[in-house]
């Protein structure tokens, strides 16, 4: 870790703002309804804010920026990524963007894991926010293209920007525990933004999971993990789990259904509603500094944020522990 970075790790706070659904996905939302919820997570004390390219074809940036050039620029820490660089399309702009973001697909994603890529993502970015300077440049995704790519090319041109303070910190975005633990072996990283993968559902190396010892070689090497999707695209979401509940995007499978239905009724036990445990959980391992979550409402927000601030009794966490559904 650049050892200049301590107080960014502290400036995050323990609850990031997630630029997805800003950036239409799923579902088209209003400029007026993006403006709202990113000013929601500014009322909420949220100072972390993170977006990417990808994210509704660079409309999450524009939004993002759009808000936040309005605040003073050294109260929060901004993050976005590179690896996908948006060019234009003229033969796909009458469809929709095929990724699931509600945008016409006017523009597509290249992957470029060179040094010029990278620096034209960045100045891509920085057009799109509006902003002066990008405080965390992630590398996005790197395993659904190429590890190979992401190791010789990238992440080595992610340390040459660092070193000549285009951003001021490095990582990785990934939803693969095995990549994640390959690029920290491979770069000196600041952050490692973890999708999915450490959750109450799910940890690096459990049932034979890949990325065994992750969170532990993060800590050892100063390298800070900002969680996502602590809710496993859905089924840890709600107090009561309809039967039909998503997990890593699809239908839950029976024994991953029980396994969370297991879970929500000890929280209950224990007067805790399953989503607040959700949140709070990845804070159980030391070298998760911060967890990240989407929103595209305003209320979305003012509920995460009462759930981060929730008492959640140790008492609970040693319950789960005595039971095998979490690890100690």
């Amino acid at each position: 870790m650049d050892q200049g970075n301590g107080q960014l790790r502290d400036q995050l706070g323990r609850l990031g703002f997630g630029g997805t659904g800003v950036g239409n996905l799923y579902r088209a939302i209003s400029d007026e309804q993006a403006a709202a919820t990113v000013e929601a997570a500014w009322d909420a004390g949220i100072r972390y804010f993170d977006t990417a390219p990808h994210y509704g074809l660079g409309l999450s940036e524009r939004r993002m920026g759009e808000v936040l050039r309005s605040k003073p620029r050294k109260e929060f820490v901004l993050s976005t990524k590179v690896g996908r660089v948006l060019a234009p399309s003229p033969a796909t702009q009458d469809a929709k963007d095929p990724d699931g973001f509600d945008v016409p697909a006017e523009l597509r994603r290249e992957w470029d894991p060179s040094e010029a890529g990278v620096r034209r993502s960045i100045e891509q970015s920085l057009e799109r926010l509006g902003l002066d300077y990008i405080d965390i440049a992630y590398l996005h995704d790197p395993d659904v293209y190429s590890m190979e790519d992401a190791v010789k090319s990238a992440l080595p041109a992610l340390e040459k920007v660092r070193a000549e303070g285009l951003v001021r910190a490095i990582g990785v975005g990934t939803n693969t525990a095995g990549a994640a633990l390959q690029c920290v072996e491979a770069a000196n990283l600041d952050f490692l933004m973890l999708a999915g993968r450490f959750t109450m559902l799910e940890q690096p190396g459990s049932d034979g999971r890949p990325g065994e010892g992750l969170l532990d070689r993060c800590l050892e090497l100063g390298t800070g993990v900002v969680s996502v999707g602590v809710y496993n695209s859905g089924i840890l979401a709600k107090p009561e789990l309809p039967s039909d509940a998503h997990y890593n995007y699809s239908q839950a499978p029976d024994e991953i259904l029980e396994r969370a239905r297991q879970l929500a009724s000890i929280c209950k036990g224990h007067r805790v509603e399953l989503p607040t445990a959700a949140i709070q959980f990845p804070f159980r391992h030391p070298a998760v500094v911060n967890v990240t979550v989407g929103a595209s409402k305003p209320e979305q927000i003012s509920e995460s944020a009462g759930r981060m601030s929730a008492p959640v009794p140790d008492e609970l966490w040693q319950d789960l522990q005595d039971r095998g559904l979490i690890p100690a």
